[in-house]
């Protein structure tokens, strides 16, 4: 096991009815921004739950954050953070609102091109507190310091983070959950499954307890998650949704190990590219990864396979690739179209995912930095 340290200083207020205890996680002099997606949160109750509980709070609003969310929609919030003195950000989302809020919460102190957090990695200093009414379990973004945005005008795709942007508290209620499209819980299983995977398959570190969870993690995800899609009110299968997902990234299970989200990367380009949905991406992408670095996957795909998905009796390779192929038709039972060909996606697209990680610098992905441009090329083939 490496080593390592371990802080995760977000406070989890879960369960029915905890919206209402916000006016006590938020100073009562702040200036609050209150950043939301569509319309969702009007139609399910969670808006006006929010602002009853924050009724003697001075509140100010920006919606209309989409889907991975967009810089050039988030730099409109810039001049009311400014104007209005804003002290204060309140996430009320999913992973998308919680990521653009992040990307706000550093962006309102940084005096240059903002984006440049974004393609520069220019170190967070500081940022604005975030706290967090999370309405879609997927991203574990309520509990970590990650973001990823978008920017629509050079079709990108980009991550950064700091310890800075880990939100002061987050509220995890399953009930607002309930009315959740059957296509976004999906969504939410499979970015979950991947968030572990790739934190899982990698390669043997002496860490057996980390590993357990991982694979309590995905078991969880296998046979009691996608309940959410038949039993969509069934609180109990809600709140077990909501926490696996956040247990997927918070952290905890990668402390020690090796990691490998190459899954994400290259799935980002393609959203980046089409749009599709980033769970899709992720069900698309995991497959082929897996495969074509099989000899290098192979004692943690070989675990993964017998623990997790019960095969026995077979051969080290025999067990890594029929792992594989349940992994895919496990994506496959949720409604996940798995293939390139199924979006209409083909070689000019491979083509320029690969360029993208060829120019201007050349990126090797992976735990061991093996996956060159040539390699992304052969998983996105692998796909088609």
């Amino acid at each position: 096991m490496k080593n390592f340290v371990f802080h995760n200083p977000v406070k989890i207020i879960f369960g029915k009815g905890q919206i209402a205890s916000l006016a006590g996680e938020i100073p009562k002099n702040a200036k609050i921004l209150m950043t939301y997606g569509g319309g969702s949160i009007h139609r399910n109750g969670v808006y006006n739950q929010v602002k009853d509980a924050l009724k003697n709070h001075e509140v100010y609003e920006f919606g209309g954050i989409e889907p991975n969310p967009r810089y050039e929609t988030l730099m409109k919030a810039l001049p009311l953070i400014k104007e209005k003195g804003i002290d204060f950000l309140l996430a009320v989302g999913g992973g998308s609102v919680i990521d653009g809020t992040k990307f706000l919460a550093a962006a309102s102190f940084y005096e240059g091109e903002p984006w440049d957090l974004l393609a520069r990695r220019v170190p967070v200093k500081n940022a604005l507190p975030i706290g967090v009414v999370l309405t879609l379990p997927a991203t574990g973004s309520e509990m970590n310091g990650g973001s990823v945005v978008s920017r629509e005008e050079t079709r990108e795709k980009k991550a950064f983070g700091s310890p800075l942007l880990y939100p002061r508290f987050s509220i995890l209620d399953p009930e607002v959950t309930f009315s959740l499209p059957e296509r976004q819980s999906a969504n939410g299983i499979v970015d979950a499954f991947v968030h572990t995977t790739e934190q899982y398959l990698t390669y043997p570190a002496q860490a057996p307890m980390q590993d357990r969870m991982a694979e309590a993690i995905l078991l969880n995800l296998i046979h009691e998650c996608p309940k959410v899609l038949t039993h969509p009110n069934d609180y109990d299968v809600r709140a077990n949704m909501m926490w696996t997902a956040t247990m997927a990234l918070n952290g905890l299970i990668g402390v020690g190990v090796p990691q490998d989200w190459a899954t994400h990367m290259i799935g980002h380009e393609l959203t980046a590219l089409h749009g599709l949905d980033h769970g899709l991406t992720l069900a698309i992408v995991l497959p082929g990864v897996l495969w074509v670095m099989l000899d290098e996957k192979m004692e943690k795909l070989v675990q993964y396979g017998q623990r997790v998905w019960n095969i026995n009796g077979l051969s080290d390779k025999e067990t890594a690739l029929q792992a594989i192929e349940k992994t895919d038709n496990f994506f496959r039972s949720l409604g996940m179209k798995t293939r390139l060909s199924e979006h209409g996606i083909g070689e000019d697209t491979i083509r320029e995912i690969v360029r993208r990680f060829t120019e201007p610098v050349k990126v090797n992905l992976g735990e061991r930095g093996s996956i060159t441009p040539e390699k992304v090329g052969e998983i996105l083939r692998n796909r088609l």
